[in-house]
């Protein structure tokens, strides 16, 4: 089911996976270049729901919008908080998540929006090559129970590069920051994205 929401931002769109008895909503954006056909929303989409988590996969308004560029963080704040309310609206506690810059806006909007805990898949630590630059404060600081879910060889941070606190891990050995497994490694690409959907269901089920 797809439902169109308008936001400060423009027309955002969510695509709705929903559980037959569902106790959470998991939200998930999509990434600064990418949309919601990227691997790990779309393995965590179609398994979620089986497990009593509603799964929504929110498209931002620039991507609706057919913009090839991502807009400033402030607007992507926005725009998720413009689509709150249609995830609130099923009476029940909101996982806010996504991957990389999408990971970013859960994480910096988790409190003021009462999220009830941040999935963060591929957080953008630090742009690749410049570690100097961290955003580990948005992670640090969402104030609710966040897991992160980090490619062993992600250029944007390493699972060993992430400062300590409280959020939990789970890596995916040898994936880059699309979880994309090489051909030489010993765990294919299926397997990767195994690790991240039973990682995730054992994380949902201990929320409570």
């Amino acid at each position: 089911m797809i439902e169109i929401v308008e936001t400060d931002a423009g027309t955002a769109r969510i695509t709705w996976h929903k559980a037959k008895k569902a106790r959470l909503v998991l939200a998930l954006g999509h990434g600064a270049g990418g949309g919601i056909e990227a691997r790990d929303l779309q393995a965590l989409a179609g398994t979620l729901p089986a497990h009593g988590v509603t799964v929504a996969l929110v498209e931002q308004p620039w991507r609706v919008a057919g913009k090839k560029l991502a807009p400033a963080p402030q607007t992507l704040d926005t725009g998720w908080r413009g689509i709150w309310p249609a995830l609130a609206g099923m009476a029940l506690p909101v996982v806010s998540g996504g991957r990389s810059a999408g990971a970013r806006v859960a994480c910096r909007t988790a409190a003021e929006l009462g999220a009830h805990a941040v999935l963060a898949l591929g957080f953008p630590l630090h742009p690749p090559g410049k570690p100097e630059k961290s955003r580990a404060e948005e992670l640090l600081g969402t104030g609710v129970p966040t897991l992160v879910v980090q490619g062993g060889n992600d250029p944007f941070g390493r699972p060993e590069e992430f400062p300590k606190g409280g959020y939990e891990m789970i890596e995916v050995p040898y994936g880059d920051h699309g979880f994309a497994i090489p051909k030489r490694a010993e765990i294919t690409q299926e397997r990767a994205l195994e690790i991240i959907t039973e990682g995730v269901v054992r994380w949902c089920a201990s929320l409570g």
